[in-house]
């Protein structure tokens, strides 16, 4: 089975399970915006269940994407190769680089997922071209792989504006979709929140999408920035939940030391200082 499939495979649909308690287990993961081989190991040497190499905010291109994969193929996390945009020809040169989920940007419709669906398979279900002698077959190596590649690929499609919210249930209808996912910074852009993702109209729009797709059953996540926000997709009902991204969490994390060591609050100061000795 698909790995990202097998991180979801736990998990219920049920309509009347629409709101979690905040601690119940969901797969979380974060997003590989670095472009560093090294950076996405460690990542996934923290202990995220999945990450996003993301190709389409950062400057990764096919061969980082192949070195990053290779990267964390020694850890337990899923890797998901989000595309630049639904192109045939993007999906083809990821797949046949060894990703077995695809996340794809920016679907407004049915008929663009049925469009990001047939990239993902070979003719006569879809339009991926063949190769044989790719990292996906293990450079020639294992060509039954092939026959049964179709089955091994997850795609997630990203619903990323209120428009494609209105048409949360006909995309997930869409045979070969095993998730959906909520982009909520251009979602809160085009609710007219731009920069606001934690906005009361864009938080009570995540919550319904969240509820309508555990309705029909269909898998979503969600990006959060902070590990509260996450408790609070979680709770909500996201049945994963991704946080921040590699560069926010090294970025955060600085700013928090530095603010402790550079303040003029007295407590704080005498707590990090106490117990210590001068050089």
């Amino acid at each position: 089975m698909n790995a990202f499939r097998q991180l979801l495979h736990p998990l219920t649909h049920r309509v009347s399970e629409v709101h979690r308690v905040p601690h119940q287990r969901v797969p979380l993961g974060t997003w590989i915006m670095s472009a560093s081989p090294m950076v996405a190991e460690a990542i996934g040497c923290a202990g995220f269940d999945w990450a996003v190499i993301d190709m389409e905010h950062s400057p990764l291109e096919l061969p980082g994407v192949v070195a990053v994969l290779q990267a964390m193929a020694s850890t337990k996390t899923v890797p998901i190769v989000r595309v630049p945009w639904n192109e045939p020809v993007d999906f083809k040169r990821v797949l046949d680089a060894g990703a077995t989920t695809v996340m794809v940007p920016f679907v407004q419709d049915a008929a663009e997922a049925r469009r990001a669906v047939a990239a993902t398979r070979y003719p006569p279900a879809g339009v991926r071209g063949v190769s044989g002698m790719s990292r996906a077959t293990r450079f020639g190596t294992q060509h039954e792989r092939i026959k049964e590649a179709d089955a091994g690929i997850a795609l997630i499609v990203q619903l990323e504006s209120a428009l494609a919210l209105t048409r949360l249930e006909e995309i997930a209808d869409v045979d070969g979709i095993d998730a959906l996912f909520i982009g909520p910074a251009d979602l809160a852009a085009s609710m007219g929140h731009l920069g606001e993702s934690s906005h009361a109209d864009v938080r009570a729009a995540l919550g319904d999408a969240a509820a309508r797709a555990r309705a029909i059953g269909k898998p979503i996540g969600t990006l959060a920035a902070t590990a509260e926000l996450a408790a609070q997709a979680r709770a909500a009902g996201f049945d994963f939940v991704g946080l921040g991204s590699d560069l926010g969490l090294l970025v955060n994390a600085a700013q928090k030391a530095l603010a402790a060591l550079q303040g003029t609050d007295p407590a704080l100061v005498h707590s990090l200082a106490a117990g210590t000795h001068a050089y």
